[in-house]
């Protein structure tokens, strides 16, 4: 999807705070794959965590970072994850539900087409 509309389209993932802590929620798959990491207290350690989160994921789109005051996370009610489209004008034009039964990435490229085909 980036491939194919990233020429026409901005594509962000935004970090927000970790939804499975070692001092929070932690989860066995999180263990068995290394994945352990409190709830980080200061920003440069959520940017460490991030950068670690895109190099393990082997992210190719660009990786934005929540304030510490997750604003971004209450604005949008990102956890654990969802996927949005933002139009030109600022408007939602596409809510996923919340991850992981809501990450629908066919349901977004549907709403990118429409918003593409339309502008």
């Amino acid at each position: 999807m980036y491939g194919r509309y990233g020429e026409q389209v901005a594509f962000f993932v935004v970090y927000i705070q970790e939804a499975h802590t070692t001092d929070g929620w932690q989860v066995p798959d999180n263990e068995r794959e290394g994945v352990v990491y409190e709830q980080p207290k200061r920003a440069e350690v959520r940017e460490a965590v991030a950068q670690a989160c895109a190099v393990g994921l082997k992210l190719s789109i660009p990786t934005l970072i929540d304030e510490m005051t997750n604003e971004v996370d209450r604005a949008y009610a990102a956890l654990p994850d969802r996927l949005y489209l933002i139009d030109t004008e600022g408007r939602v034009a596409y809510r996923s539900g919340p991850g992981p039964m809501g990450f629908k990435p066919q349901e977004l490229e549907a709403a990118i087409k429409g918003l593409v085909d339309s502008g």
